[in-house]
């Protein structure tokens, strides 16, 4: 294993290049979410997320990130609600789906209208509905924290992760 010092590449100060910065978080894996919500005129929106992350038990809230520019913000900007969606190995295509061209990320029969019409997808294993209580801008992304009110366990499964741009599952112990 390397050490800081015999590391070949180092880290932007400021508005260097970014590529090293990139790849240590390529580095680290992640797990997959769904996060979705509907737009005020009711259409679903939805997207992959690997930001997501506890932030408080009591009570209980969560919180993702998401680019300010993304398709789905202009409705998580103006919503109340969303559902985040756990992903396990068996959600790959859903995560997939929800990950590419956004005009065809309800299209078939992965999901049905949930609590508040929101979109529910289907055999995911465990959701949460969250009122949204904070949209922290920074820079050009936002930080989304939800409230938990509600939710559902689904059945279990190896918890699908993000590493290295590859979605995968878990590996041996260590």
């Amino acid at each position: 294993m390397d050490s800081p010092s015999s590391a070949s590449s180092s880290l932007p100060t400021g508005s260097g290049d970014l590529s090293a910065f990139k790849q240590v978080f390529r580095r680290h894996a992640a797990g997959v979410a769904i996060v979705t919500a509907l737009r005020p005129d009711d259409t679903p929106v939805g997207f992959t997320a690997t930001s997501l992350a506890s932030l408080s038990a009591l009570p209980p809230l969560a919180s993702f990130n998401m680019a300010r520019a993304a398709s789905a913000w202009p409705a998580i900007a103006a919503t109340d609600f969303v559902i985040i969606h756990m992903l396990g190995v068996r959600n790959r295509e859903v995560a997939e789906l929800m990950a590419g061209d956004n005009s065809i990320r309800f299209a078939g029969d992965h999901w049905a209208p949930g609590p508040h019409g929101i979109p529910l997808i289907r055999d995911v294993t465990g959701w949460m509905l969250g009122h949204v209580i904070e949209r922290i801008p920074v820079h050009d992304n936002a930080v989304v924290v939800a409230e938990i009110i509600d939710g559902g366990l689904g059945n279990d499964d190896e918890a699908l992760l993000y590493h290295q741009r590859t979605f995968l599952r878990p590996g041996s112990p260590v």
